[in-house]
């Protein structure tokens, strides 16, 4: 377990439970629905979620997810019991408003798609798919996650001169490490060498066509995932992964790669904003006034810095919309939530008036 990034300490985590039920350690490595693959000292096995999962109360972000370390009650002649889900040093998540990854859970708000992870590998395609704001949102959900992004401009071989998109990523990635890289030429792969160390997990983000399952077979060194062609007129592709999977390469390290990755949003991201626009926050904070609103307030200093250079109106206007996409996606989401709420309440009122009656 050791190999695949489980820490023995962790158990002071969990307490005494490992012991007392007679689990065990495992990482979960594919999740289909309600069943579940596994890894542990008995190797790889099937497993199913033990019944205290499927309370009303439980939330979603407690069920197991790709890379998630978990206790398992092993059943060496038929599918193994997943008892609890390890505390998560990172994970990706998503708002699901419709309840449908989990039936039996009637309040669901978010869903954890990937967790522990130590590196983001963010997949931007220098040909005609290239999207400033997409690499800026997927960077500001990866610090949001816990890990540590890093972008990589795929597809290098295709286009004569890169200098102005990466230019363009380095000015607005602040504190990200920037590589191109082509698959096919082998440009660039030397770079990640730093990151692909043996135990450490990397989950790889990006629209399709990007060239994921093209990279992952790169440094794995094999063909280890299938390749599918994108169009030509529009540089876009399908979506190889059908599910969620942790792949362990032959040099130890681990790659996550899930079909749920596209679907992230802005999902309660203050903290990646933080990260991602830490120059913009430190300038909000020189300003004289701290209801300013950045438009025509003397001693402002964002507009001091812009009219200086320091600030690229770009840079600017790409936080703003960020930021603007956070507040929808969580007034929708509170939005949601009160709406549960008054519908439980509902229930609760004409139940009591059946009762009555």
């Amino acid at each position: 377990m050791k190999s695949y990034g489980f820490v023995p300490s962790d158990d002071r985590e969990i307490g005494k439970t490992a012991t007392a039920d007679g689990c065990i350690p495992a990482r979960v490595t594919e999740v289909h629905r309600e069943l579940y693959k596994v890894i542990s000292m008995h190797g790889e096995c099937n497993a199913r979620l033990k019944g205290t999962f499927y309370k009303e109360d439980i939330k979603s972000d407690d069920f197991p997810a790709v890379g998630d370390f978990v206790l398992l009650k092993y059943n060496e002649s038929g599918d193994s019991q997943i008892a609890k889900v390890y505390p998560r040093k990172s994970k990706f998540s998503r708002p699901d408003n419709s309840g449908h990854n989990v039936r039996y859970v009637k309040t669901v708000l978010e869903q954890v798609v990937a967790a522990n992870f130590d590196y983001v590998f963010i997949l931007a395609s220098l040909n005609h798919d290239f999207n400033i704001n997409r690499i800026l949102r997927y960077i500001t959900v990866a610090w949001e996650s816990g890990g540590t992004p890093v972008v990589l401009l795929t597809k290098a071989d295709l286009v004569h001169d890169f200098s102005e998109q990466l230019r363009m990523v380095q000015e607005q990635a602040i504190g990200v490490d920037v590589v191109v890289v082509s698959a096919l030429t082998g440009l660039g792969l030397s770079e990640l060498s730093k990151y692909m160390k043996p135990a450490s997990t990397i989950v790889f983000l990006g629209s399709s066509g990007v060239g994921k399952s093209t990279m992952v077979n790169a440094l794995a060194g094999e063909e280890i995932m299938t390749v599918n062609t994108i169009r030509e007129d529009d540089s876009k592709g399908r979506h190889t992964t059908t599910h969620r999977q942790l792949i362990m390469l032959k040099n130890g390290v681990m790659i996550i790669d899930t079909p749920g990755m596209r679907e992230l949003g802005m999902w309660e991201v203050q903290d990646g904003l933080s990260e991602t626009f830490a120059d913009i926050k430190e300038l909000i904070g020189q300003c004289r006034f701290s209801d300013c609103s950045h438009n025509n307030e003397p001693g402002c200093a964002i507009l001091q810095a812009i009219e200086n250079g320091t600030l690229s109106r770009s840079r600017y206007r790409n936080y703003l919309r960020l930021k603007g996409e956070a507040k929808f996606t969580e007034d929708k989401a509170a939005y949601l939530r009160s709406k549960k709420e008054f519908g439980k309440k509902i229930n609760k009122e004409l139940r009591k008036r059946r009762i009555s009656l």
